[in-house]
């Protein structure tokens, strides 16, 4: 248990980030989740779209810290590969 004041502020604050860090973490996956169902369907179109609304999300939480950039460019570029291999 935190005695002073600045470890328990220091409490507080890690808590508010963890609340903001969860959130964002789950957006992220929320938007991977649907470039990965819409290339489970099989739709190219809808795919495509869907890493296009996913790719800026991807990157801001590599920029916030939530994901390595690398971590993020790496699903972006896999995620792309096998939706331009949904026609082959």
């Amino acid at each position: 248990m935190a005695n002073t004041p600045s470890a328990k502020k220091a409490t507080r604050k890690i808590e508010r980030r963890t609340a903001i860090n969860k959130n964002r973490r789950s957006r992220v996956r929320s938007f991977l989740r649907r470039v990965e169902e819409a290339i489970a369907g099989g739709d190219k179109d809808v795919a495509s779209e869907a890493l296009k609304a996913a790719q800026p999300e991807i990157m801001r939480a590599a920029q916030k810290g939530i994901m390595h950039k690398n971590t993020a460019s790496r699903k972006i570029s896999r995620l792309s590969k096998r939706i331009k291999a949904i026609s082959a």
